[in-house]
C-alpha cells in the first residue's frame, strides 16, 4: 500500500529514502516541493525521472478540492474543501497581529454540542495530519496571503484525533515547511481531561483555549455531552496542570445564549471558578445555526454579564465577530453542502 507522503516527518522521509536506495538528502528536495502545493511527483522538475518512478510506486500526495468559498464584507474568507466522500471547512482571518487561519481535525465530530452544526449527523472520520496541513496550505496557496497562526477550531474535536494532531503540528511547526511556532498555534477543545494532561507530556508550548459555555455541570452536560464524562472540576483542574507545565495561560471560551447561559447567578458562577485560576475567558456572541432554537444573548443581558465579571476581577475579553455575513459558524457551509447533495439522489 502506498504511503501518504505529505504525512510523513523529515526524518521518517530520510529513512523510508534510504530504505530504497536514495540519499538521505533527497528527502529533503521533496519536503520543500511539498510545501509548495505540488501535486504530482512530475511536478518535482529537478528529481531525476527514475526517483520521481520510484516516488510514484512508494507514496502518494494528498490533496484537497476547493468546494466552495465566501468571502465577507470584512474580509474573512471560508472555504469548503472537497475531502474524499465528504466535506471540511477552514476560515481564513485576519487580525492586527496577522492572518490567522482555523482549520478542521474530523469529518464531522461526535461530541454533540447543541449549539453546534458540525456534529449533525455525527462522526464520519478523522482527518490525517496531511488533510490538516492541506487547509493551512491551500488557503495560504489561493489568498497569497503568509498564514502566521493556526487554530484548531474547526469540525471535529482535535483531543479526540489526538495522534494525527500531535503530529500535523509537528509538521506545520518545521523550519523546512512552513515554520508555523509552536506559540502561534491555538487547539480548541471540548476538554478531555486525560487528553490534556497528555498534551502535557508533550512539552509542546501551545495555546490551549477550553470551550467551557457554562459554570456549572448540569448546564454544561446539557450543552454538551462530554461534560457527562468530564465534571468542570476535573477539566479545570486539567487545564491548570497544562498551564503550570507549559508556563502558558489557558483561555476559557464561553459562548452567550440567550435564557441558557447569561443570567447574573452564572456569571456570579463563572467568576468564582476562574477569577483565581490565571486563565483568560473569551466571551463569544453565538452563530444562531437553523438546527437550534438557541439565539444570541440579548444586549442588555450580555452587558450585565460583562459587569459582573469586571467587578469580580475576572481577566476576559469579548470576541470580534468576523464574517458575520457568510456562513460562519462552524459546520455550517458543509450542512448546507451535504443537504444540497442529498437533496438530489
Amino acid at each position: 500500500m502506498k504511503c501518504d507522503i505529505k504525512s510523513k516527518l523529515p526524518s521518517e522521509l530520510e529513512e523510508r529514502f534510504e530504505a530504497i536506495g536514495e540519499k538521505k538528502y533527497r528527502a529533503a528536495q521533496v519536503f520543500s516541493w511539498l510545501y509548495k502545493g505540488v501535486k504530482a511527483f512530475d511536478e518535482m522538475t529537478d528529481l531525476s525521472l527514475d526517483l520521481r518512478s520510484k516516488l510514484c510506486d512508494e507514496f502518494f500526495i494528498s490533496s484537497l478540492t476547493l468546494a466552495d468559498k465566501q468571502v465577507s464584507s470584512d474580509g474573512t474568507v471560508k472555504y469548503l474543501w472537497g475531502a474524499g466522500d465528504d466535506f471540511i471547512e477552514s476560515v481564513l482571518m485576519e487580525y492586527k497581529h496577522g492572518f490567522t487561519v482555523c482549520i478542521s481535525s474530523q469529518v464531522g465530530c461526535k461530541m454533540g454540542c447543541l449549539f453546534c452544526a458540525s456534529g449533525i449527523g455525527g462522526l464520519k472520520r478523522s482527518l490525517t495530519p496531511a488533510e490538516m496541513l492541506d487547509q493551512v496550505l491551500y488557503s495560504s496557496l489561493d489568498s497569497g496571503i503568509r498564514i502566521s497562526n493556526v487554530v484548531l477550531m474547526g469540525i471535529g474535536e482535535p483531543l479526540d484525533n489526538f495522534d494525527n494532531v500531535m503530529k500535523f503540528i509537528t509538521l506545520i511547526n518545521s523550519h523546512k515547511g512552513m515554520n508555523i511556532g509552536a506559540r502561534h498555534i491555538t487547539l480548541s477543545t471540548c476538554g478531555i481531561a486525560e487528553y490534556i494532561d497528555r498534551l502535557a507530556d508533550y512539552s509542546v508550548q501551545l495555546s490551549l483555549a477550553i470551550s467551557l459555555h457554562a459554570p456549572d455541570d448540569e448546564t454544561r452536560s446539557m450543552l454538551m455531552p462530554s461534560n457527562r464524562s468530564t465534571s468542570i472540576k476535573a477539566l479545570i483542574e486539567a487545564s491548570e496542570r497544562y498551564a503550570k507545565s507549559s508556563g502558558r495561560r489557558v483561555t476559557y471560551e464561553y459562548i452567550l445564549i440567550d435564557g441558557v447561559n447569561d443570567s447574573s447567578s452564572q456569571a456570579e458562577k463563572l467568576s468564582q471558578l476562574l477569577r483565581n485560576s490565571g486563565s483568560h475567558l473569551n466571551l463569544i456572541h453565538l452563530n444562531s445555526i437553523p438546527e437550534s432554537d438557541f439565539q444570541p444573548s440579548k444586549k442588555e443581558n450580555a452587558d450585565n454579564f460583562t459587569q459582573i465579571l469586571q467587578k469580580n476581577g475576572v481577566s476576559f475579553t469579548t470576541r470580534r465577530s468576523l464574517g458575520s455575513d457568510i456562513d460562519a459558524a462552524c459546520g455550517q457551509l458543509r450542512r448546507k453542502r451535504l443537504d444540497g447533495v442529498m437533496g438530489h439522489n
